[in-house]
């Protein structure tokens, strides 16, 4: 559809309900009624869709970049009706002879775990300890399995989403969360996704969803979360190995979970996690493109980067006892205790 021929109600192009483009939320606005339609009929179609964060500067990102790498990523771009300022992709962490761009560019790394079979993981590439894990959550009576995503999986998921309100040392954002808002939060990319089930007792204590990119040979930890009260019974182990498990049956080569490591921010339960199930960091380039002269300017002063990495890590691990003690201070009894995968 060319911009500037529009009638007074265009059809969406995914459910074909008429509407006013001028109260569209998507960043396609002229083929889409709402966000939720272009988001669904991009993953239908395997074309990437931007999500744009920010408003006095509005910088585009791929829609789930961790695990969704465009062939050429600037066609994220096309058709595109709303203000870009800076349009910024990361490097797929697939291609062993990288495609170089002629645009700014700054380090970044993810957490990759390469993948050949189950027994190579569980017997080579994990500690110890973590093998020891896995065993005694199966002795406990903890169950793993694929599941699909239903009314029972969203229940189970506010329930352990509600557990406590502190996760990490800080407020856990997730706490109050109700069954709408955890379809709307667990239910994104549902054509890619992969949901493991930790059961006690036929009930849920843990759940993992990953997430595959349109190759199919790579895949993406979104969400893992356990119950605290489960602990002792290992089941984010058991969780991590069914994830393991079950992209070594779909032939995926490569398994990410987010950053291995954050700025200056070296070591904490969540790096030491990632390390002993065998990821390992893996350096990557994410590009900049700036698109108007107000993004050139917020390119030139650095403000594209992140205040907590460029502060020394002695400093930030201050700040974090403090936070950690006030949130520790303004939790009810019993959930004083820190939540740690």
């Amino acid at each position: 559809m060319l911009r500037g021929h529009l009638f007074p109600q265009d059809p969406c192009e995914l459910c074909l309900t008429p509407y006013k483009t001028e109260d569209s939320d998507a960043v396609r606005a002229r083929r889409f009624c709402s966000r939720s339609c272009e988001v669904t009929w991009s993953e239908l179609n395997h074309k990437p869709t931007l999500t744009i964060r920010g408003n006095l500067v509005r910088v585009g990102v791929v829609e789930g970049e961790n695990f969704t790498f465009p062939r050429n990523p600037l066609s994220a771009l096309d058709e595109v009706t709303r203000r870009v300022d800076v349009f910024t992709f990361l490097q797929n962490p697939m291609h062993s002879s990288p495609v170089q761009y002629d645009y700014h560019e700054e380090a970044e790394n993810l957490a990759i775990l390469p993948i050949a079979s189950f027994d190579a993981w569980f017997h080579r590439q994990i500690e110890s300890k973590v093998r020891n894990r896995v065993r005694k959550a199966e002795k406990e009576g903890v169950e793993v399995r694929e599941v699909p995503f239903d009314d029972e999986l969203i229940s189970g998921i506010c329930d352990i989403y509600n557990e406590t309100p502190i996760r990490q040392g800080k407020r856990f954002p997730h706490y109050g969360i109700t069954a709408e808002r955890a379809r709307a939060y667990a239910g994104t990319f549902p054509t890619r996704s992969v949901f493991v089930g930790a059961f006690y007792e036929g009930r849920l204590i843990g759940f993992l969803k990953m997430v595959t990119d349109y190759s199919g040979h790579y895949a993406c930890i979104l969400h893992i979360l356990s119950k605290i009260a489960h602990r002792d019974q290992a089941p984010t182990n058991a969780l991590m190995a069914q994830a393991v498990r079950s992209c070594a049956e779909r032939g995926i080569a490569q398994l990410a979970y987010d950053h291995y490591s954050y700025g200056n921010k070296r070591m904490d339960g969540l790096v030491e996690f990632k390390r002993n199930n065998g990821f390992h960091q893996v350096d990557l380039k994410r590009y900049y493109v700036p698109r108007t002269a107000l993004g050139h300017a917020y390119l030139g002063m650095g403000l594209h980067r992140e205040l907590a990495g460029l502060a020394p890590e002695p400093i930030l691990r201050g700040l974090r006892r403090v936070r950690t003690g006030w949130w520790q201070f303004l939790s009810p009894e019993p959930s004083r205790r820190v939540a740690h995968p």
